[in-house]
């Protein structure tokens, strides 16, 4: 017996075409668990479908910079407000110019709005500062004493360097000045800080000379009376505190360590400014498996950064301390170890969203302007939601009409359509149901337009496979062996449409910015979910379906009739003649 000859098995798994519907359904059934178990069971709505925060800023000029207000630097702007507001998470949030001097920004309903606004509003210069003095504060203590106050969450290390075991994190407790040496602390303080001289860039630069300035003492008085004066637990005294003072001024600042209690400082004039620093992000230390906050800075940053450390790292608490100021609130102020240059590490009393917070700030603090809030309003969806209800119903006589097509040309095979239009639906809507909490996606009516636009997407990809089906049949096949002889050449057409669709997708995603992201997004989405559907649900599917006799006899309903397609009678080997015998001779 002659051994079978070798060839390429069915594409599609004819044989267990049961495994890719598991398969599928357990994704199904996998993704709508998530959905319903992490308690998010519709997608998030868009500001202009759900609503949300509009928040209006208004650029001024920062002393010594009468023309900052340009088209440039405007841009410059609305591209850092934009980058640190999705830092935070808050996809679809809109960041735009109003006239010459305004910046919109708006943020969808359903994200932490508060926060987002809290960190657009803190739109000044970033500066690092030398700390001179520190003390709790609040309606108790207005003044220093010699009990012992929190040291502010952080302190800084070489980047790849664990901290030395039992040394303080932030986490204990360390005396403050006390009144007595309080004013000999700022002196001295204010002594050993060099001077910053303002530069043609408008960033602090050390002078040579490390004497204080003339009007030393005065100052030095007028700081501990301010410092005395200041209660930090009072909002109005925490908002005025530190703000509109130039680099080359000392000032009192105000900080919180732990939520609902104050600390106040004196700190020195700015040696580092948030320009010089490249890049910025929480992390989680790999040696000591705690949230951290690295630092990346730029050439001319490292060397300032690598002067202020050396002179701090000699000094004793609090005043071997830096505080990160921005819009004169101390967000953080670590102590300082050893000298740092290029690289550094905050490290303390963090968990991830405040790692992350601090990290956005730094990386994003610094802006070619100032910006005061001017309005905050409540933006309505009532105008969205009419929008929205025209694209559904848009949507839904699209889909009425598709669906009228396939049963009328397709009969019987609309079924095998139809499935998989709703697995595919499925699953288009849970993924989007989770991708809300998981990456601040937000539905906009772009992204509502971008799924409309995938039904005609997925439905093209049924009617590739079915023709190649019906191609066959006209061939004069049956239908079991039509459906895998088709497969071949229909799938490599569907991965090349949908390649193309997914590509300009993933461009337009890529060069556009607002709410085009969120159609482009959905558009790619859908597409990709249609080629998982046609490889598991589609194909497998009809496999099974062609083993039925409602389809494999063609009947008039199937949408597989022979007849109604035109099929050519199958090719047959016809049979050799006899050849006629001669009489046999009597």
């Amino acid at each position: 017996m002659a051994a079978p000859k070798k060839g390429r098995g069915p594409s599609g798994g004819q044989g267990r075409p049961g495994r890719a519907l598991v398969i599928i359904l357990i994704a199904m059934v996998a993704l709508a668990g998530g959905m319903f178990l992490s308690g998010h069971t519709t997608p998030r709505l868009g500001i202009d479908l759900a609503g949300g925060t509009s928040i209006t800023l208004k650029a001024k000029n920062q002393p010594g910079k009468p023309n900052a207000i340009n088209p440039t630097n405007m841009d410059t702007a609305v591209g850092i407000i934009e980058r640190r507001v999705n830092g935070l998470g808050v996809s679809e949030a809109e960041v735009q110019t109003q006239g010459s001097d305004n910046i919109i920004v708006n943020i969808p309903k359903g994200t932490n709005s508060e926060q987002a606004r809290e960190q657009v509003g803190t739109t000044a210069q970033l500066y690092f500062r030398p700390v001179l003095t520190v003390a709790a504060s609040g309606p108790e203590q207005p003044a220093p004493t010699g009990s012992a106050t929190p040291t502010p969450s952080g302190s800084a290390k070489p980047s790849g360097e664990a901290s030395p075991g039992g040394e303080d994190k932030g986490d204990k407790a360390t005396p403050s000045a006390s009144a007595t040496t309080q004013g000999r602390a700022v002196t001295e303080g204010l002594k050993k800080a060099p001077t910053p001289t303002p530069t043609n860039s408008g960033e602090p630069k050390p002078s040579d000379s490390p004497e204080a300035s003339p009007s030393a003492d005065p100052a030095t008085a007028k700081l501990q009376e301010e410092f005395a004066k200041l209660n930090c637990a009072d909002p109005e005294q925490r908002a005025a505190a530190g703000k509109d003072a130039l680099p080359t001024d000392s000032i009192v600042a105000c900080g919180s360590n732990v939520p609902g209690s104050y600390e106040k400082y004196i700190l020195g004039p700015a040696e580092v400014s948030g320009g010089d620093v490249d890049d910025a992000k929480g992390a989680i230390d790999q040696q000591t498996g705690e949230w951290i906050v690295s630092m990346e800075f730029s050439s001319a940053g490292a060397k300032k950064f690598q002067t202020i450390t050396s002179r701090l790292s000699q000094q004793q608490p609090p005043m071997n301390q830096f505080a990160i100021v921005l819009d004169g609130e101390v967000v953080s102020a670590p102590s300082v170890r050893t000298a740092l240059s290029k690289n550094a590490q905050i490290s303390g009393s963090f968990d991830q969203q405040s790692a992350e917070d601090l990290g956005n700030i730094l990386s994003y603090g610094a802006l070619p302007l100032t910006f005061e809030e001017v309005s905050v309003t409540t933006v309505t969806a009532a105008l969205g939601s009419e929008q929205l209800k025209g694209g559904l119903i848009a949507g839904a006589i699209g889909l009425a009409l598709v669906i009228i097509y396939l049963v009328a040309y397709y009969r019987g095979l609309a079924f095998i359509a139809l499935l998989s239009l709703l697995v595919s639906g499925i699953l288009t809507y849970t993924i989007m149901s989770l991708l809300g909490p998981a990456i601040g996606f937000a539905l906009n009516l772009p992204a509502v337009c971008g799924a409309i636009v995938a039904i005609g997407i997925t439905a093209d990809s049924f009617i590739v496979y079915f023709e190649r089906v019906r191609d066959e049949i006209r061939e004069g096949r049956t239908l079991r062996p039509a459906i895998e002889r088709a497969w071949p050449r229909a799938w490599r057409t569907i991965l090349v449409s949908d390649f193309v669709s997914f590509l300009a997708a993933a461009v337009l995603f890529l060069v556009t910015v607002g709410k085009v992201k969120g159609f482009a997004f959905t558009l790619g989405l859908t597409t990709l979910l249609d080629v998982v559907v046609v490889f598991l649900f589609t194909k497998p599917l009809m496999t099974l379906m062609g083993r039925t006799k409602f389809f494999s006899r063609g009947g008039a309903w199937s949408g597989l009739d022979p007849k109604r397609l035109g099929a050519q009678p199958p090719l047959r080997r016809s049979r050799r003649a006899n050849a006629p015998t001669e009489p046999k001779e009597a």
